[in-house]
Parts: C-alpha cells; structure tokens; sequence
C-alpha cells in the first residue's frame, strides 16, 4: 500500500532501524535480511531527500530529520495497531496473549502475586512479561512496547488515562535492637537518624524522598539501595530508619526482627495509579485486565487484614 508515494510497509521498517540504530539488528527484530533492510534504507532515504542514519564512529546516529520523524512513525504504528489490528473481544480462556507491565519491586512484592494467582484462575494461556521501572517511563508507553504502567499517580503523564488502584501510607522500620525501637520516634530522633533510602534508577526520587525534599527535610542518607523491598533488611543490626510502603512494612515485620512507627513528619498518602496509552482505552484485553488489577487490590487488602 503507498500513500503520497510512500510504501507504508517502509514505515514499519523506518520504525525498527529508528529504534534499534542498527540495521542487522532491525533486520533481525523484522525477520528480514541484512540486505532488504539496507535496500528498504536507501528507498527511505530517497523518499525522504535525508539521510536518516548516519555513521558516528562505530555506531549509527539520527539525523535531525529522523529525530522528528521518530515519534510520528511509533504514533502511526501504534493508532493502527489499536483501532484496526487490535481484537474486538478478548476471551481470557481462550488467549495466550502477553501483557508487559512496567512495576516496581514493592508492587512485585505486594500487588503482583494476587494479580498472577487471579490471572491464572481465569485463563492457563495468559502471559505476563515484568519489566522493571524506569526513568520517564511514558516513552515506552506512548511507544506501544509496554502496555500498562503501575506507578504514582504524581508520577503519571497528564497526556494518557490513568486510573487510581489504592492509596499506600509510609511506616518508619528499625531493628528491634536499636536505640530508637524503645520509644516513640520523634521528628528529631527522626531528623538526626541516619536513613536507608532506595533511589531508582534514572535519578528520579522515591515518592517518600520526592515528599521529603518538598518538606525541606535533610536527611542523613547514610545508604541508598535499587530496591524498596531491600531497605528494612539492611536496618537490622543498626540504629538507621527506613522510610517505607505501608503495606511492604507489614510484609517484613513477618520475617525481620524490626518494629513499625509512624513517619514523624506529615505525610501524604501515595496514589498507586495504573496508566495506559489514550489510544488503548478499548482495548478489550487490556480492559480485561485494569479490572484485573482492581480486583487483586481487594484480595491483597484482605488477606492483609489480621
């Protein structure tokens, strides 16, 4: 199919060697020779009156003109993949359909496992690939390789949907055998105490640590951990704090010698939102699956409660 002279088939091709920045690897991903993809290159390249990738040292760079072109082709791709190759139901029995899901390692922890053991109860073919977060995680989104994102709401792009899943309060954790686990944890104990804090990857902060720097609160960060699972292990045998999920701290108290106390400082609840691309509000699976998502909530609150 051409449009304005264009063979669209090229755009999927565009889109491959844009993203890879290599054209054996796009070739690869597209189950295409080297030589196709190269000749499907140089048809591009004519097209365009550009040369699209160039060679800087060893590797492939994008024109300014590719630049631009990037986004506009990966927004194509993904309005056609939704309004006209997407399924117009989806049977959860009958689907061997894969969901990718950006998540956390406290959501892994906390939510995931409900959704996985509710997943498998209504459908044996359903996949899940869990992909760890990242920074400016909405790229991947708006370019159709993830579907769904669970994250902060105040984290969430205000260009797609998002939808709120349940709110987490924060619990300071310290070993049971620390000075500050004898009594009450006051701001100052608090303020003076040194902090285990997770710090993602990508530089964003933790939402406890986004919410401590708004406060104008100084922490003495004595370690930083990529994972919001590991901090209350690595208080015990210490005198520091971990700042922590609500429900993550519970989870740990289970196996760890550690006591629970309130943030000494006044902190919002955290919005956990589930998010997705504008065009993919129908999407009959993925609708399947939000509702998914809400129905663990209420089982993993549940099974919470004492």
């Amino acid at each position: 199919m051409r449009f304005n002279k264009l063979d669209l088939n090229l755009l999927v091709a565009l889109d491959a060697m844009l993203t890879e920045r290599s054209i054996s690897r796009a070739a690869e991903r597209m189950h295409m020779s080297q030589s196709a993809m190269s000749n499907a290159l140089a048809r591009l390249r004519d097209y365009f009156s550009d040369e699209l990738l160039v060679q800087v040292g060893r590797k492939l760079e994008l024109t300014p003109r590719a630049e631009l072109l990037q986004d506009a082709v990966r927004d194509v791709l993904v309005r056609v993949d939704t309004t006209i190759a997407a399924q117009p139901a989806f049977d959860p029995a009958q689907s061997e359909r894969e969901f990718r899901l950006f998540v956390s390692d406290y959501t892994l922890h906390t939510l995931m496992p409900h959704v996985l053991a509710l997943a498998r109860a209504q459908s044996a073919g359903v996949r899940f690939h869990l992909l760890a977060q990242v920074d400016q995680p909405q790229r991947a989104m708006e370019r159709g390789e993830v579907d769904l994102l669970v994250i902060p709401q105040s984290y969430c792009s205000t260009e797609h949907p998002t939808d709120i899943l349940f709110e987490e309060e924060f619990n300071c954790v310290v070993w049971n055998g620390s000075r500050l686990a004898n009594k009450p944890l006051s701001f100052d104990d608090y303020a003076a105490a040194g902090h285990v804090v997770m710090l993602p990857s990508g530089g964003q902060p933790s939402f406890e640590d986004w919410f401590m720097q708004r406060y104008g609160l100084s922490r003495r960060i004595e370690v930083t951990v990529f994972s919001f699972a590991a901090a209350p292990h690595l208080v015990v045998g210490t005198d520091r704090v971990a700042t922590v999920h609500a429900r993550l701290a519970r989870h740990a108290q289970r196996s760890l010698p550690v006591k629970l106390s309130p943030v000494p400082v006044p902190m919002p609840k955290m919005q956990q939102a589930v998010q997705w691309h504008k065009y993919r509000t129908q999407d009959p699976a993925l609708v399947w699956l939000r509702d998914l998502l809400h129905q663990s909530v209420q089982i993993m609150d549940t099974q919470a409660l004492p």
